[in-house]
C-alpha cells in the first residue's frame, strides 16, 4: 500500500527551480530515503509534502487521497523532524513534548502518559525536568524526534537527523529509528551520508539539483556496481600529476583520485595490474599497495550522479552542486 504518492512536484522560488518534476511514492512500514548533496532539493520536498512549502506545480496524495492543496487537513497523520529543531528553549523536554501532545489534540492523562514514556525510552528522563535550551545538540536531535512521533503518526518525516551531533548521537538516533520502523511506523528520510541511507533504508531515491535521477532498492541500485571492476592502487606521490598521461594510455578505464595519495580504476571487464604498475613506477609514482575493491553503494552514486559525497557526519564534497537548498530560507 502507498502512503504516500508524488507526482511531478515542482517548486520555484522566483526564477530558481529548487525541485524540478520529482515523482516517487513511498510503501506503507518502509524506510524510503533522499540521498544527496546540501542543495538538492531535499528540504524543499519535505516542505512540500508536510505543507509547509506551497506547491507550484504537480500532486501529492495521502493513502490515496489527494491533499495536494490542503495538507494541514492530513497533518494529523503526520510527524516532521525537521533538520533544525522547532521546540521551545525555555519550556522542559516534559513540558515540550506534552505541549506538542495538546497542540494534536491529545488528551491530558494520554499526552503525559505518552510523554513519560518517550523521555524514558529516548534516554531522557532526567534532562525531562531541565529546559531544552541546556540540551546538547544530541539531546535536542532526540527530543525532536521524540516529539514528532507523540501522536503516533501514520508516516514520519526526519530531515537530516543526525546532521552536527556526535557520532554516539548519531548511533543513538539511527538504533530508535530503527525501533521506530521494527513497529511498524513509515519513514521518510533525507540524508547526505552515503552510510546512513545504506543503513537505514530499504529504498532510495538519488536527487541532485531538484531532479531524481535513479530510485531503486539497496539491491537493485548495487547490481549496477556489481557489474563493475574496481582496483584501488596507493601512491607515493599525487595522481592528478599524470591524470592526463593515464587517459591517454587507458581511454578505456575510469580513473577517480580517493585521497590524496590513492586512485581507484573502473573497468566493465576484469583486468591485469601489471600494465597500471609499471605506469605509475614509469611516472615517478611507485605503488605502495594495488587491493580489489567491492564496489559499493558510493561507488553507485559517484557514478551516476557525479557527486561525492562523506560516508561520516560532517560537510559534504559537492563537486559541481551548488548549495542553494540552504540558502533560500532553508527551503
Amino acid at each position: 500500500m502507498k502512503i504516500i504518492a508524488a507526482e511531478n512536484l515542482r517548486k520555484d522560488f522566483g526564477g530558481f527551480t529548487a525541485v524540478d518534476h520529482v515523482s516517487f511514492h513511498i510503501n506503507k512500514g518502509e524506510i524510503f530515503g533522499f540521498l544527496g548533496p546540501n542543495g538538492a532539493g531535499k528540504t524543499t520536498t519535505i516542505n512540500m509534502l508536510t505543507g509547509m512549502a506551497r506547491i507550484t506545480a504537480g500532486t501529492v496524495k495521502l493513502m490515496g487521497r489527494d491533499y495536494t492543496h490542503n495538507a494541514k487537513q492530513a497533518q494529523a497523520l503526520m510527524g516532521v523532524v525537521p533538520d533544525e529543531s522547532n521546540l521551545y528553549e525555555d519550556l522542559t523536554g516534559w513540558e515540550n513534548l506534552t505541549f506538542c501532545g495538546a497542540l494534536y489534540g491529545l488528551e491530558k492523562n494520554i499526552r503525559e502518559e505518552r510523554a513519560a514514556r518517550l523521555l524514558e525510552q529516548f534516554g531522557l528522563a532526567e534532562a525531562g525536568r531541565k529546559p531544552f535550551r541546556a540540551y546538547s545538540k544530541g539531546m535536542k536531535r532526540k527530543l525532536t524526534l521524540a516529539a514528532g512521533i507523540i501522536h503516533q503518526p501514520e508516516i514520519l518525516f526526519l530531515d537530516e537527523p543526525t546532521t552536527g551531533i556526535d557520532v554516539v548521537f548519531a548511533q543513538q538516533i539511527r538504533k530508535l529509528i530503527k525501533d521506530l520502523h521494527a513497529k511498524g511506523t513509515t519513514i521518510f528520510l533525507t540524508t547526505h551520508y552515503m552510510e546512513e541511507a545504506e543503513r537505514l533504508c530499504q529504498r532510495l531515491a538519488f536527487i541532485v539539483q531538484g531532479k531524481i535521477v535513479r530510485e531503486g532498492t539497496i539491491a537493485e541500485l548495487m547490481k549496477e556496481a556489481q557489474e563493475e571492476n574496481i582496483v584501488t592502487f596507493i601512491l607515493d606521490g599525487d595522481f592528478t600529476k599524470v591524470e592526463e598521461a593515464f587517459k591517454n594510455r587507458f581511454p578505456a578505464y575510469r580513473a577517480r583520485k580517493t585521497g590524496d595519495q590513492g586512485v581507484s580504476i573502473h573497468a566493465a571487464a576484469s583486468f591485469t595490474l601489471l600494465p597500471f604498475v609499471q605506469f605509475f613506477e614509469q611516472n615517478g609514482l611507485p605503488v605502495y599497495e594495488a587491493k580489489i575493491v567491492r564496489p559499493t553503494l558510493e561507488e553507485v552514486f559517484i557514478k551516476v550522479t557525479g557527486v561525492e559525497l562523506q560516508n561520516k557526519p560532517g560537510r559534504p564534497k559537492i563537486n559541481g552542486a551548488p548549495d542553494q537548498e540552504r540558502g533560500l530560507a532553508r527551503s
